[in-house]
């Protein structure tokens, strides 16, 4: 029985110096230079990305547009008499033969002017500026999924090793319990460990591929294909 305690110790010690350097191994799977590509992946792919870029190219085009509006605040026209044509009358005030240039300006247009074109300026600073937010936001939110992606791939090592630490010892204690120096409580004890430790390892690989997924769908494209 002492044996099977020594035994059992050095597992459980083995099983926290696992842990322990699949902690420790965390930092060395995190690369910066990889992180800030997904960055730029998911700032190129990503919907909401493009659709704030469109807005910017629109609030930019139509404040071009606004800044050539003064020329609506001027009209030209004009008329043309007919040599020996001198009937004037209201509705007819011509009092030159030949062509006549026209030359109208609405004043409360040319006053108008300014105004829209502040507001057009004014609308593409608030498109740069709400683009600029969601850049930081995509940011942020690509480095929360990688770090979880990373933490996910950890954690399943972690639970795999525990996995093989729990497969020895049954196959050590079985092997004491067919001998008859072990008892069948102990036996079935680490049985369970074993069952526990192999459902431990499901539920990480299932937190691996939703971490996977989550910053996939950040990126726009599959993991992989980022180099």
């Amino acid at each position: 029985m002492n044996k099977l305690k020594a035994l059992l110790l050095s597992l459980f010690i083995l099983t926290l110096a696992g842990k322990t350097y699949a902690q420790a191994t965390i930092f060395q799977d995190l690369s910066y230079p990889y992180l800030e590509k997904l960055i730029a992946t998911a700032k190129k792919n990503y919907p909401q990305v493009k659709t704030l870029a469109y807005q910017t190219e629109i609030a930019k085009s139509s404040f071009h547009q606004a800044s050539f509006t003064w020329l609506d605040a001027f009209s030209a026209s004009y008329i043309y008499s007919p040599q020996g044509s001198t009937t004037t009358s209201a509705t007819n005030p011509i009092i030159f033969n030949g062509l006549q240039l026209v030359a109208t300006v609405s004043i409360g247009s040319l006053f108008e002017r300014p105004y829209t074109i502040h507001n057009a300026r004014v609308a593409v600073k608030i498109a740069e500026e709400n683009q600029a937010q969601y850049d930081l936001t995509i940011e942020a939110q690509v480095k929360r999924f990688y770090f979880a992606y990373i933490e996910a791939q950890a954690d399943l090592r972690n639970k795999v090793n525990a996995v093989q630490d729990a497969t020895t010892a049954v196959n050590q204690i079985k092997h004491t319990f067919d001998k008859g120096e072990t008892t069948f409580e102990v036996y079935s004890q680490a049985l369970t460990n074993l069952y526990n430790q192999n459902s431990f390892r499901v539920q990480a690989e299932l937190a691996l591929f939703t971490a996977k997924t989550n910053l996939e769908e950040m990126l726009g494209t599959k993991l992989e294909s980022v180099k």
